[in-house]
This record gives structure tokens, sequence and C-alpha cells, in this order.
């Protein structure tokens, strides 16, 4: 049986090698060099086109323990990386040609993979005994993205990012915030203790109040920070009803006022006052360790989004685990489109993986790939499903993918995406070195099981 790839990107190149390495041939396809994305400089497999970072290497943060378990489980991606590495601080950092060209010389070199170079229009017909993988990144060429959305359904393919950042629970000053829903839905306006979701039903949202001249000092640091430029192959096109909240800010003092900060609806219970402007935060996880602020998709760069978001009342020592961004990519409603395998429910036999699917960053593609690759490696072998647990980052790609949101959006990992320890440390630092423990242990458990030799 042989299975076709196409993409050879970050995710695309795993999900190829993971099956290889498991004895079964693979037609990997890749456009180029007869066409590129108008990112794509080189002909080589895998170019990295927007940095040379793949972040974090502390396995206290989410990212780097995603690493980790790559490269404990024998990730082609992180192999090359590694041996690609350029000093960087605590980050790992590729030297991109010498990467591009490692990968390269490693799938043209397995004897099971066999690279067809022509551009891919439409979704090939696919079946359980003739299995396709779609790969082909947030650049999904025009015609190939048409065809993928005339199969899932319009609706469920987005070609815009907009994305939220996301901030630690614990890291919230309770303070200076409240929770309450709007028109006081839920029951929650009794007393003035932050609480918990379980303790105050409907109560969705964590509100931090602005006062009037909290506000305005607010929207001038938006409108006067530092932005991310689009780039050369963005046409930027924002829909109204996401904008980024530095062009809301550009359009009037007040714009944001009557937007995703309107305070309608809402009474502080601690002044029995509706406050001048607030910033909504949204659960982001079922054991309530993050939250998303709501409607602040933005362009700001990462070191602007850091000063101007600890502005906000009650987030001045903020953890920020996710960035907002507004960018062109094309991706899924994954948790509506995809089965456990990572499979259409509409159309046996084709797969995602990558950036198509809603997972954000270099490493979270590399893994989507990895985890897409070593459980169709399963069924094709008639091998009960074995997913990577939810205590691992591998298993938190999988988490995201299948978490139901009314607005689904692109993610990096986050801790948020791994089940919470069952006793919940106070500290942090230790919560988290923690987990990174467990996962490691069942993270090797886990990819002895799947090892390349058990299906042999």
């Amino acid at each position: 049986m042989t299975v076709t790839v196409i993409g050879a990107g970050l995710a695309g190149c795993e999900a190829a090698w993971q099956l290889a390495e498991r004895g079964i041939d693979v037609v990997l396809i890749e456009q180029k060099p007869i066409a590129r994305t108008p990112a794509q400089h080189t002909d080589k497999l895998c170019e990295l086109v927007c940095s040379n970072s793949m972040r974090g290497a502390a396995m206290m943060n989410a990212i780097g323990l995603l690493k980790e378990e790559l490269r404990r489980a024998g990730s082609l991606i992180l192999r090359c990386a590694d041996a690609a590495a350029v000093p960087a601080g605590g980050a790992l950092a590729v030297d991109r040609d010498q990467f591009s060209e490692l990968v390269t010389r490693a799938i043209e070199g397995h004897p099971r993979i066999r690279m067809e170079h022509r551009v891919v229009t439409e979704l090939p017909e696919s079946s359980p005994d003739h299995p396709v993988v779609l790969a082909t990144g947030p650049l999904t060429g025009d015609a190939l993205a048409a065809d993928l959305a005339r199969a899932v359904g319009e609706k469920h393919l987005a070609y815009y990012d907009a994305i939220a950042p996301i901030v630690a629970a614990d890291s919230i000053d309770e303070s200076k915030v409240f929770r309450q829903s709007r028109w006081g839905k839920g029951g929650e306006s009794q007393g003035d203790a932050l609480g918990t979701a379980q303790d105050l039903g409907d109560a969705a949202y964590i509100n931090c109040p602005f006062d009037e001249a909290e506000y305005k000092a607010f929207i001038a640091a938006v409108v006067g920070a530092e932005k991310v430029e689009p780039r050369s192959f963005e046409s930027v096109r924002y829909f109204e009803g996401c904008l980024p909240i530095e062009v809301m800010a550009s359009r009037g003092e007040m714009t944001l006022a009557f937007g995703p900060m309107k305070p309608v609806g809402l009474t502080d219970p601690r002044t029995g006052r509706r406050p001048f402007a607030v910033v909504q935060l949204r659960q982001e996880d079922e054991a309530a360790t993050a939250y998303n602020l709501v409607g602040f998709q933005t362009r700001m760069t990462y070191g602007e989004q850091a000063r101007v978001f600890r502005m906000i009342p009650g987030l001045e020592q903020a953890e920020i685990q996710r960035f907002g961004s507004v960018h062109r990519n094309t991706f899924v409603n994954a948790p509506v489109l995809l089965d456990e395998r990572m499979q259409l429910r509409t159309r046996p036999g084709t797969y995602l993986a990558g950036q198509v699917t809603g997972v954000e960053g270099y490493v979270e593609s590399c893994a989507g790939g990895f985890v897409c690759g070593v459980m169709l490696a399963q069924t094709l072998s008639g091998r009960p499903l074995l997913p990577p647990p939810p205590t691992t980052t591998l298993g938190g790609i999988r988490a995201h993918l299948s978490r139901p949101a009314d607005d689904y959006q692109p993610s990096n990992i986050t801790w948020a995406h791994v089940a919470p320890l069952a006793d919940r440390l106070k500290k942090k630092r230790d919560r988290y070195a923690a987990m990174a423990e467990r996962a490691l242990v069942d993270a090797a458990e886990w990819s002895a099981a799947v090892a390349p030799s058990v299906f042999r």
C-alpha cells in the first residue's frame, strides 16, 4: 500500500518520514521547483520562510517540552534542526539553508519515499486503501483550497487568521477583576470575589474594568505601538467583524469602547457601577488554566503586546502564553471536520496535517505531521488506535484539533492544551516542572509502543 502526501513542508516531510520508517511506501508531492508560494525563495524542502527560530528550548515552556517529546520520539525535523542549530540563547534557532538541505537529503535518500514534483489543484481520489495526507500549509494554492472548500463546505474553511492573545489564569490579579456575563446571565453578580466557573455557573467571562483615564492611556498606547508590517505576499483585507484592535483604535478614541471593550450589561460588584470600558477574558480550557482576550487580535509586535496588554487592569503581571496575530492562513474547522485519526469525516481516506488543520508555528506543524503519520501507520497496519496521551504536548496537539469552539482559531501549543495535574500546585514553576516530568514519562511509554521497530 502507498500513501500520497501532498506538500513537502514541515508537516508533510515529518508525516512521510514516520510512515516510511514504519514500512509504508510514500509518494511525496511537492510543487517546487515548478511553482512556489509567494513566501518561498528556494527549491529545497522544509523552507523556513518567516524566521529561523523554533522558539524556546526550556521545558518550563510548552513549546520546549513539545520539541523534547518529538526529539525523543524520533522526529526527522528535530533531528535536522539540532544538527543545523546556531547560537540563540535559550531558543532553538537554525541555519535555514543547512536545515533545508539536511531534510531534503534525508527525504530524497529514503528508500520508501518517492518524490513527485507537480502542482496539485484538486484533492486526489482517496479511500481507506488509498490514503492521502494533505499537508499544504497556510498558503495552500487557490485552486486546491477551493476544491477543499467544496469538499468540506465553505463555512468550514478560513483564509485569514485573527488570533487573540492567551494569558495564564494564575497570573491575573484577582483583586482588580470580576467575573460576570453581560446582563447578569448565570447568577454571577453575587459577591465581589473572582470565584471559579463552577462557583458562578454561566458567568463565563473575567472582566478587567477601566476608568476613563486608564482607557484613554491604553488607547494611546495601542495606536502608538510598533506594528508588524504585512509581508509582501499578504493583501490586507480585514473583515469588519474581526478587525485588529489598532485598526479600530485608529478610527477614533471611543471605537473600542463601543466594540470589544464595551461595558454595556456589566456592573462592577465592588462599585455598583458600570465601568467606563472593559477587556473581557474568556476561559480557554476545561480546567480554566488559561484565558483569551476576547476580540484582541492584533498586528502589534510581541514586545509591544507584552507592554501594552500589561496596562490592562488585572494583567499587570500577566504571563502571556500566546500572542495575538492577524495574517493570511488557510485552515479548516478541525473539531468539526476531522475524526480522531485526523481524517476528514466526509471523505474517508483523506487526512490533514500541519497548519491547514489549525495548528500555529513550525514545531506544532511538525508535531501535527508526526502524530498524523504515526496514527495512519497504525491504521494501515491493522493496529488499534493508540494516540499520544493527553498528559503530553503531542497529545495537546490533538486536544486543540478536537476541542469544539464557536470560533475555532489556530493556536500555538500552550499548557492549556495539556491535561492538568490531579493536584494543582500553587507555584507556576513547580506546576510546569511537574507537568513536564509527567509528560516525558508518558511520552516515552507511548513512543516505545509506536516506534518503527514495533511495525516490523
